[in-house]
């Protein structure tokens, strides 16, 4: 399992999730948000970092919003029951899964590595038409009050 940060420019990180196990709200707080933090701060360390991401259990802990808070990260909140709402799994997900169809890996950190390299090849103007498409997403999800749109 890893957990994929993205922006308008592209890959910021993939933090993997070494023990196969169910992510919780303590190793995201204390391992991968940091992690991420950091790579945002070396990118650029004046710009503020709003955070989107899903409504998973993890992500909406009290110890991770605290963190959050302490790190002066801002949130986007994420709509409850949205997929089509998420970059990762309308766009992100998909192109990944096509690049890496019909391959064979012989360890986790194999399989880890094709998904991080595949990522980092995706041109920035694809990034980019994610965000955009993205908005448009969440335009579509206001006029329509909520209803999922994916199939209409």
């Amino acid at each position: 399992m890893v957990a994929i940060f993205v922006s308008k420019a592209g890959h910021i990180a993939t933090i993997p999730h070494n023990e196969q196990r169910t992510v919780t709200a303590d190793w995201y707080s204390t391992i991968c948000l940091p992690k991420v933090i950091t790579e945002l701060r070396k990118i650029n360390p004046e710009r503020r970092i709003i955070l989107h991401q899903i409504n998973a259990g993890s992500q909406t802990a009290q110890k991770t919003r605290q963190y959050l808070t302490e790190e002066n990260v801002e949130l986007l909140d994420h709509p409850p029951y949205s997929p089509d709402l998420s970059p990762n799994d309308f766009f992100t997900f998909p192109r990944i899964k096509n690049r890496l169809r019909g391959q064979r890996f012989q360890s986790p950190e194999e399989a880890v590595d094709a998904y991080k390299n595949a990522v980092l090849n995706l041109p920035a103007n694809e990034w980019n038409n994610c965000f955009e498409n993205w908005f448009e997403r969440m335009q579509m999800c206001i006029n329509l009050r909520g209803e999922y749109f994916e199939k209409q």
